[in-house]
């Protein structure tokens, strides 16, 4: 299943010459893991609560991988170009499966909520 990484992401001043390394070095520790970006810094609009700064979303095959690739030798002899001069939040999130609807997940709810298995339809 799908995994996404979201990173919250605040850089606070400009960008320095470690963030331009960590830049120029990261996507070939992300590649062997399958990971690739979907949105670099860009810029979002706010539609509830607030989201000072940008937002990195990337793509990997699955959860193994995305850990893998943050608890690798060859990324983590990097992270702290980055975590050294930004502020970030940073989840992995497994997409939902195939048939999601949330209908349904709030029939599995309701089945929580009384008691009662959740019957698949």
């Amino acid at each position: 299943m799908t995994t996404y990484l979201i990173n919250h992401l605040r850089v606070p001043g400009l960008p320095n010459e470690e963030i331009l390394r960590y830049l120029e070095q990261v996507q070939a520790t992300a590649e062997p893991y399958g990971g690739r970006w979907l949105a670099q810094d860009a810029e979002v609009q706010v539609l509830e609560g607030a989201w000072p700064g940008s937002v990195v979303l990337m793509e990997f095959p699955d959860m193994a991988k995305a850990r893998a690739w943050y608890d690798s030798k060859e990324y983590r002899s990097i992270l702290h170009l980055r975590a050294n001069h930004t502020i970030n939040d940073m989840i992995l999130v497994d997409a939902v499966g195939p048939g999601f609807s949330t209908a349904g997940y709030a029939h599995q709810l309701r089945g929580m909520l009384s008691g009662q298995p959740a019957v698949e339809d």
